[in-house]
């Protein structure tokens, strides 16, 4: 089985940053980031669970919730990666995101 630990951290880790930051940093960027994050984070879980499937969007639910919305479907993917590959790009991708969001 895949030890998908360092994703989920790194996700983990964004989150708490995003919890943290101030409202004003949040509506400077870094909420829109992450919600991006987020929605391309439950794209590739959706497509890797049901590749013939149109991956839905997931909706904006405000910038006080993005943190959430990359803590679940971080995890979701996690769930779902199948290989060292995958799991080191998604990993990039948190971390890009991050530094990003300034936070």
């Amino acid at each position: 089985m895949l030890d998908t630990t360092p994703l989920t951290r790194a996700v983990d880790h964004f989150a708490d940053r995003l919890r943290a930051a101030p409202q004003s940093r949040l509506q400077r960027g870094a909420a829109a980031e992450a919600l991006g994050l987020a929605r391309e984070l439950a794209r590739r879980a959706q497509l890797l669970e049901d590749p013939s499937a149109e991956p839905r969007e997931m909706p904006d639910a405000g910038m006080f919730a993005a943190a959430d919305q990359i803590t679940v479907a971080g995890h979701d993917l996690a769930l779902v990666l199948r290989d060292e590959a995958e799991l080191a790009e998604a990993v990039a991708l948190v971390e890009e995101a991050q530094k990003r969001a300034g936070v």
